[in-house]
């Protein structure tokens, strides 16, 4: 669809493409990933959703962190009107960042592989926690648990907080530390007053060319989170959610062994996933 811009990097999800020396157009697809595969079927509307909420949030949190948004029409970047029209929606022009080498996860609840670490070890990225918790426990504080930012095909890694030091140096780790804990906690009470938890989430940052650090890609959207209809909570299991989980608990029924090609999915799966990104989405969004 788009041929006269350069592609810089193609996503699990998005698509990036040069606009001048300083920005660049992100386009989010339908496309959907689990364990770090792009499945063969997309969720139609689903990069539209995404972009949306991303912005809500971006304007909500930038009293508290800068991000990459910029002012920049998809009108100004390309002459043919309907060919941004249709990517107006699922489209942001960003400032070109220089991001950090991480995936900044906040927990709150302990689920997925938080979840999967405690069972073997007791702790999580290295956090010793009380014993005795459930799936889905509250955690008795907000963890910082962050992991590596693994190329296409392959996992993400949990590591600990001095394995970011040594990625980014002291300062660093401790800013990108505090900044998703705040942000992760002005979301959480935000989404609880709609009636909604939000379990953990996952926060990308970059540096601008002042070395300013802003929060970018996307934030607190049902890719990146784990949300949770507060009414029907409680520990012991996986919580129904509004987001992937849905296909991920689908996609653990198969005998896959989470590597590429992933599974094709039923439209009943295909279905249910649209119809609960649109969901959280308009919960979150409400006055």
């Amino acid at each position: 669809m788009i041929t006269d811009l350069p592609l810089l990097h193609q996503g699990k999800v998005r698509d990036c493409f040069a606009v001048g020396d300083d920005h660049m157009l992100m386009v989010a697809s339908d496309r959907i990933s689990a364990f770090d595969v792009i499945l063969p079927d997309p969720i139609p509307g689903k990069g539209e959703m995404l972009t949306q909420l991303s912005n809500y949030w971006f304007g909500m949190t930038e009293d508290l962190v800068g991000n990459h948004l910029s002012d920049i029409s998809i009108y100004d970047v390309f002459d043919d009107a309907g060919l941004a029209a249709q990517l107006e929606g699922r489209s942001m022009v960003v400032k070109k960042l220089d991001p950090l080498p991480l995936e900044a996860i906040v927990r709150g609840y302990i689920i997925g592989s938080g979840w999967k670490d405690y069972q073997k070890t007791g702790e999580v990225c290295g956090i010793p926690l009380p014993a005795g918790l459930q799936q889905a426990d509250k955690l008795p504080e907000i963890l910082f648990t962050p992991s590596t930012k693994a190329a296409i095909g392959e996992h993400d890694e949990n590591v600990s907080f001095e394995h970011i030091v040594g990625l980014v140096g002291e300062e660093m780790a401790n800013r990108v530390k505090d900044l998703s804990i705040a942000l992760y906690k002005a979301a959480a009470d935000h989404a609880e007053a709609r009636g909604i938890i939000i379990a953990d989430t996952k926060f990308e940052f970059g540096l601008d060319k002042d070395g300013t650090l802003c929060v970018m890609d996307e934030v607190l959207t049902p890719d990146s989170s784990r949300f949770w209809p507060a009414d029907s909570y409680a520990p012991g299991s996986s919580p129904p959610s509004f987001d992937k989980q849905y296909v991920r608990d689908y996609l653990e029924t198969l005998d896959w062994d989470k590597k590429a090609p992933g599974p094709r999915l039923p439209q009943e799966v295909i279905n249910v996933t649209r119809d609960k990104y649109a969901e959280v989405g308009r919960r979150l969004t409400q006055d």
